[in-house]
């Protein structure tokens, strides 16, 4: 068990089963801070990264709001989870069809990760960049235009799964083994979602709606436009709890050992370790059948009579 497994195992002990939400929030905060998740070498990918058509309409898209607005002389230009920083260097590229947007856009990149943020300033070198960890400190004092692609889909959920008789709301605890496991615990009445229709679970994610609710206030006070880009259950009904490794959906909580390494190994070096394993354990088959089989030499032929 790693050191971050470890510590989850600890706080589990020290304060009990903790509820899906807070434990998502401490492995995201843990797994985004860490390393790069995107890419062949990473554990998912997303559109900027396949196309940069994706991010050049999106780019065409705030351009004609803008223009349609009457061009205002300042602007914000916010991106939520801007990963490597690739749909903004493609947005940027096609806005700079018109200089004049160019000019007005302040840029800010709400993103906590260290080694996400070096990324994105190399992505976007050559443009003046500005980073916050939330929205909630970013002045209200121009029209805001903000782009979010697959942000809120990865925020913290809490879920709750109807027994026929009552919810329940689940949590991470720890087995009698010591590993990971899910325990339902009965939700309290001011929690509880309303009565259950023909699914059994349902799923809510306090962090969108306090962050989406921010978002509409501040386009109702500066005006702009919110271009989000996500996907999920239109009513919150459904399991969609997963998790990826290496492109493949994996078991959350047996991610323990596989999502928090204490050493980072690339795709190419894994691979390269691999193949090397291959190739010593064939060699090694190849030698010991040649010593079995080999013929006399003169290093075991018999003495001479003495």
């Amino acid at each position: 068990m790693t050191d971050f497994a470890r510590h989850l195992a600890g706080l589990i002990r020290h304060e009990g089963p903790l509820r899906l939400d807070r434990f998502m929030a401490l492995a995201n905060a843990h797994y985004y801070a860490t390393r790069d998740p995107l890419g062949a070498k990473g554990d998912f990918v997303t559109a900027p990264e396949i196309s940069q058509l994706f991010g050049e309409m999106i780019g065409l898209t705030l351009l004609d709001h803008w223009q349609r607005a009457g061009m205002p002389a300042a602007l914000r230009l916010v991106e939520l989870g801007p990963g490597r920083g690739t749909l903004m260097a493609d947005l940027l590229r096609a806005a700079a069809l018109r200089p004049a947007f160019l000019d007005a856009a302040r840029i800010t990149l709400v993103e906590t990760s260290p080694a996400l943020r070096s990324a994105q300033a190399h992505a976007l070198a050559g443009h003046d960049v500005e980073w916050a960890d939330t929205l909630d400190g970013m002045p209200a004092d121009a029209p805001l235009y903000l782009v979010a692609n697959e942000f809120f889909d990865a925020l913290p959920i809490r879920q709750f799964r109807h027994t026929g008789t009552h919810w329940t709301e689940r949590h991470v605890g720890l087995t009698p083994a010591g590993a990971f496991g899910f325990l339902d615990i009965a939700a309290a009445p001011t929690d509880a979602p309303p009565n259950p229709t023909a699914a059994a679970v349902f799923e809510s994610c306090p962090a969108a709606c306090a962050v989406a609710a921010d978002i509409g206030q501040r386009l109702r006070a500066t005006g702009g436009l919110a271009l989000i880009v996500d996907y999920g259950y239109a009513q919150g009904h459904g399991d969609t709890f997963q998790a990826m490794k290496a492109h493949a959906f994996v078991d959350p909580l047996a991610l323990r050992d596989m999502t928090f390494p204490d050493i980072e190994i690339s795709r190419g070096l894994g691979y390269s370790i691999g193949f090397f394993m291959f190739w010593l354990a064939t060699a090694s088959s190849s030698l010991f059948t040649w010593i079995l089989l080999r013929p006399a030499s003169r290093f075991n032929r018999q003495l001479p009579p003495q």
